[in-house]
């Protein structure tokens, strides 16, 4: 397979369009079977009856793992939201809407939340072992269900073709609880706008019934989690700050 310039990349992968298909080209760091845990949980979104680009196969190019997948031709929310700002709440209330419907699935076979975030904060090395001890503490603390999390929800994973919007990338999908995952996308948001940031959390505890103070109350515990993901566009102070408001606190 001959494949020339990316359309996308990202910390985990490049993604081309070959054919008419998606091709995600996995980087030759990840440890084997990446590339079949993500497709399975894209595949189980699907068969949720979710909008999520169908798994065509996973496989091998020039030695590296690969997934390749159904192309949705379209243009991201954010893209659409970036180019009529008027229109951004609208967007982002669309957004909403899917997500909604994301949260109201099972996935036990999908690995716990619970579980991935242990892993992540004990793998950040900007955490004292205080600070560890005091996430886990707190994690261990909050309720746990299983409900079906995106994980990295934000208005540039959602495709619109014509009067419907897909869900993509779904590698860091988890079974969890529903504020956790609201959080996340809060936290991303808050990276860019605290103003979209706060339209986002208002027009999803509008539309859920979730209180503000339920999703808040995980902060310290996800924003512990993201720095262990080394993201070259995040600030770890920021992070740091919020997990240092809750294990300073008296």
């Amino acid at each position: 397979m001959n494949l020339t310039d990316p359309i996308a990349a990202g910390n985990t992968a490049k993604v081309y369009l070959h054919e008419n298909r998606v091709v995600k080209v996995f980087h030759s760091h990840l440890p084997e079977g990446e590339a079949a845990v993500e497709a399975n949980k894209q595949i189980l979104a699907h068969s949720c009856g979710l909008p999520v680009p169908e798994i065509v196969g996973v496989t091998k190019i020039d030695g590296r793992q690969a997934i390749i997948m159904e192309y949705v031709k379209g243009r991201t929310l954010g893209e659409l939201a970036e180019a009529d700002r008027a229109s951004a709440e609208y967007f982002m209330s669309l957004s909403v809407d899917v997500q909604l419907k994301i949260h109201t699935n099972s996935a036990d076979s999908l690995e716990p939340m619970s579980e991935k975030l242990t892993r992540q904060i004990n793998a950040s090395g900007e955490l004292s072992q205080k600070q560890k001890y005091l996430l886990l503490g707190k994690l261990a603390s909050m309720s746990n269900n299983n409900r079906l999390c995106h994980g990295d929800f934000h208005l540039n994973n959602l495709i619109m073709s014509k009067h419907d919007v897909t869900i993509i990338d779904w590698v860091d999908s988890s079974s969890g609880n529903i504020p956790a995952d609201v959080y996340r996308s809060y936290l991303l948001y808050s990276q860019v706008s605290s103003k979209l940031a706060e339209l986002y959390l208002r027009l999803y505890c509008q539309k859920s019934g979730l209180q503000k103070e339920q999703v808040l109350d995980w902060g310290p515990i996800i924003a512990g989690a993201r720095l262990s993901e080394n993201v070259s566009s995040e600030r770890s102070g920021r992070l740091l700050k919020i997990v240092d408001q809750y294990c300073t606190a008296p």
